[in-house]
């Protein structure tokens, strides 16, 4: 792999389980990607960007020694590398919700273990091993911890007393009998860059610009636009009862005494208000998806 330079911004996203979530992300910030699930170089449609798949656990060190001039990654693997990185942008989202990703403790539901003290002199199995080992230092607990190359669910209690786990809704601990005992830590997608590329002007006010686009897109997941016309007296009780995300905007219609108003709401807000909107005599209404909110 060549070192960056600075005729484009390369940009490492990550594959596996967030790669389809990631896409989505980019097409609602404007981004079209293509090929992205069987190519390790799909195309972008923005000249200045040239973007690599790669795991999520490499991205941190790509980005780190300069090979990418940024990346999303989790937290948790910039932890777990140990990667000198610049956080550009926190990007709270995952596979199946907008909750983050936790790394726990786990152990059989029959297990007589049910503290982290009752580990001590215990085999780990985990593919965290240095948070693993930090996790247990902090507590004074000896441990003996091995990495895992995959299937961690299935190594207790026969060849691990417990494992430390990914896990976004818990889904698969309970199917396969295994209880959470402790939670060594939260995670969210990151856009990271090196101080390099960070000092280069273009590269930092394109990262920036990205990252706007981006915090943009996950600030409207849970928003829509309404619109309505309203006779204009009822315009003040309209405004108590719509919570909107700033005033709304109103404006005169061409018949008298009415108007037109727009405004953001949260989405799950609309079916609480729609029928009083209706008392107040509100017609035309329409409720439109929302790409992105920019604050």
């Amino acid at each position: 792999m060549k070192k960056a330079d600075d005729e484009k911004l390369l940009l490492g996203l990550p594959s596996g389980s967030l790669m389809e979530a990631t896409v989505q992300l980019f097409a609602k910030a404007g981004f079209s990607i293509s090929g992205s699930t069987r190519s390790y170089r799909p195309v972008i449609d923005d000249p200045d960007l040239e973007v690599s798949i790669l795991r999520a656990q490499e991205i941190g060190r790509y980005v780190e020694h300069s090979y990418l001039d940024a990346g999303i990654t989790g937290q948790d693997w910039v932890a777990e590398s140990g990667s000198h990185v610049l956080e550009v942008a926190m990007l709270p989202y995952s596979k199946a919700s907008m909750s983050p990703t936790r790394w726990v403790l786990v152990v059989p539901e029959e297990s007589p273990v049910h503290s982290v003290y009752d580990l001590e002199g215990k085999r780990i199995a985990t593919e965290v091993v240095s948070l693993t080992k930090d996790f247990f230092k902090k507590y004074g607990i000896n441990v003996q911890v091995e990495f895992s190359w995959g299937a961690t669910e299935a190594k207790v209690p026969d060849l691990a007393d417990a494992i430390v786990e990914i896990t976004e809704t818990g889904t698969s601990l309970q199917a396969n009998k295994l209880r959470v005992v402790d939670t060594l830590l939260e995670s969210y997608p990151i856009l990271v860059t090196n101080k390099c590329s960070w000092k280069n002007e273009w590269k930092r006010a394109k990262l920036e610009s990205l990252a706007l686009l981006l915090r943009g897109a996950l600030d409207a997941r849970s928003l829509v636009g309404i619109k309505m016309n309203l006779p204009s007296e009822n315009l003040e009780k309209l405004l108590e009862a719509l919570p909107s995300l700033r005033n709304p905007t109103v404006s005169p219609l061409a018949q008298a005494n009415w108007v037109a108003v727009e405004a953001v709401v949260e989405e799950k807000v609309v079916r609480e208000i729609l029928a009083k909107l209706k008392a107040l005599g509100a017609e035309g209404i329409i409720e439109y998806p929302l790409n992105k909110v920019v604050y």
